[in-house]
């Protein structure tokens, strides 16, 4: 991103070490961007300066969020949320709704803009609710605790997405303590499911497996959508290992779960807003693609992305990066590059492995001589660092 700073920038700028250096200050919550920044960002991503920081009339909150219309509460809440930061031991229903609120609005915007922007501030959010669950008493004590469990899951989450691959371990495993302090075994389920999908990640076909299969442990007390998707890791597991029998088995098991799940959504936990036909069909897409089924693999893909909204923009480039897998291994050069160009400033900003799948369909196009992958290879270094 320091790179992109200075091609777009008309004066003089910082080394890249220490515009880096300053990007991972802004990604931690140290500090926030200046105006100046924020305008390079907004021209280096092709975007407005609103979009990305929501500027304007800026929402007063009492803790550190994203300037979000959704998140500010009236003065009667603020005034209770600051006196709740200031001495938690007060902590109310109120306060741990508007967190929640607050988490809530942050997933969302993270499917839109990534994790790096992000994280910085979620984690602070995730350090006053700590703080808050070690002071709660009574039975709000347990609410509190849940709720660090889901920003922990969060963080973890978004760790992962940036590669702190061990940052992404510890928050996993935390989320999944404090849901077994208070009994969540939906929590504690999910934290496994992307536990396994970190192994996946790693290309670890074995532990993903196993990880999956341990999140199974709870499937008569938990939510369909929840058991759902620790079978469809499984699935994933085999696929990566090359085993299509159990991978198609347990896809349709997963399947069948994801539509009863569909029926009574508001049943499911929050952090499944995501998890629906749309979403699943596009994991069975991706699992053809790893067991080489091009054909297969394409079909799903390309129905999957047709209902992803487009504000999910860096699954859109995740998802759009193994459809141009698909179409290269397929032999199909042309609509492999035709599917690459839209998508390839998301994948780079966005989604460190859409990013490296677009690195490797080039490659395939070269291994294959197609001329379409110098255009593929340029596009990629022009908008940012072909091996980064």
């Amino acid at each position: 991103m320091a790179r992109r700073l200075k091609a777009v920038a008309e004066g003089p700028l910082p080394t890249v070490a220490d515009l880096t250096r300053m990007i991972r200050g802004w990604e931690r919550g140290d500090h926030y961007p200046s105006e100046r920044y924020r305008l390079l960002y907004a021209r280096a991503l092709k975007s407005t300066e609103a979009d990305l920081f929501d500027l304007g009339e800026r929402p007063s909150v009492p803790v550190p969020a994203l300037p979000l219309e959704s998140v500010a509460p009236d003065a009667d809440l603020y005034e209770r949320v600051t006196r709740t930061i200031q001495d938690p031991r007060r902590v109310d229903q109120s306060t741990v709704d508007w967190l929640a609120t607050c988490l809530a609005e942050h997933r969302k915007v993270e499917d839109t803009i990534g994790s790096r922007p992000l994280l910085g501030v979620v984690r602070q959010q995730l350090g006053i609710v700590v703080e808050l669950a070690q002071s709660a008493l009574g039975s709000i004590a347990d609410t509190v605790v849940d709720l660090a469990a889901q920003y922990a899951q969060f963080v973890a989450w978004m760790s992962l997405d940036i590669d702190d691959q061990a940052a992404a371990l510890a928050w996993y495993d935390r989320a999944h303590d404090w849901a077994l302090e208070i009994g969540d075994v939906n929590m504690a389920t999910t934290t496994l499911s992307m536990k396994a999908h970190q192994a996946w990640s790693a290309g670890n076909a074995r532990r993903t497996v196993r990880l999956a299969e341990a999140a199974r442990w709870h499937d008569g007390q938990v939510t369909p959508g929840v058991r759902g998707m620790a079978i469809q890791m499984a699935a994933r597991g085999y696929a990566l290992a090359g085993e299509a029998r159990p991978a198609r088995t347990l896809l349709d098991e997963a399947e069948a779960l994801i539509r009863q799940a569909a029926e009574h959504a508001d049943d499911e936990p929050a952090w499944m807003y995501f998890y629906d036909e749309t979403w699943f069909r596009l994991q069975r897409g991706m699992t053809e693609l790893y067991l080489s089924n091009w054909p297969k693999a394409i079909d799903m893909l390309t129905a999957g992305l047709a209902s992803l909204p487009e504000s999910y923009k860096r699954d859109r480039a995740w998802y759009g990066s193994c459809l141009a897998r698909a179409h290269a291994q397929a032999g199909d050069a042309e609509t492999a590059l035709e599917v690459s160009l839209p998508i390839v400033a998301d994948a780079i900003t966005l989604n460190r492995h859409a990013h490296k799948e677009l690195v490797d369909v080039a490659a395939l196009l070269t291994q294959h001589t197609s001329r379409q992958a110098a255009a593929l290879r340029d596009a990629l270094t022009d908008t940012g660092c072909m091996g980064s």
